[in-house]
């Protein structure tokens, strides 16, 4: 949005995405547990909370200092029958999981993920009692202040999130 002052000159006028903002539009709870990750870059932390969490070990191709690799999160949750109540909370871990780390997490890398997150995911049912909102304010504002209004646009866009609130949403 632009303004223009008497002289002709061109002033630009931001916007901010405000902590409600986040809890209207996204659906993310802000009241709760905080969301914290262990930084821990483990083979055996990896290991047990993949299993734990997809039901399956990644293979020493699948991950590298304490990340997961995209591609083997994204097979582990298309490959998922969804034919029991345990296999629904395997694809939604799986899901949910790629949203943290491309798109409310991310960082530079575009072909994995980062682990920390998945001790979070372990006990499906306390998913959406953790306070989500509050670190993904955090970081959105970050980048806005160093990218303006840009990425807040195309990060907007991005309005699945519901999911974290009803994980039901998936059983189609």
């Amino acid at each position: 949005m632009h303004w223009w002052n008497d002289g002709g000159r061109k002033l630009t006028r931001f916007t901010t995405i405000t902590l409600e903002d986040v809890i209207h539009l996204l659906g993310l709870s802000v009241n709760g547990d905080p969301v914290i990750g262990r930084t821990d870059s483990s083979h055996q932390f990896l290991v047990e909370n993949c299993i734990a969490c997809f039901g399956r070990e990644p293979g020493p191709q699948d991950h590298v200092l304490g990340k997961v690799n995209l591609a083997w999160v994204r097979r582990c949750r298309d490959t998922e029958p969804c034919d029991t109540h345990e296999s629904i909370e395997r694809y939604i871990r799986a899901h949910i999981f790629c949203v943290f780390g491309t798109v409310v997490f991310p960082d530079k890398s575009t072909t994995s993920l980062n682990s920390k997150f998945l001790p979070l995911l372990r006990n499906f049912h306390w998913i959406p009692a953790y306070s989500w909102g509050q670190p993904v304010w955090h970081i959105y504002t970050d980048r806005c202040v160093m990218h303006h209004y840009t990425i807040g646009k195309r990060w907007m866009g991005h309005s699945y999130y519901f999911l974290f609130e009803r994980g039901s949403v998936c059983h189609s």
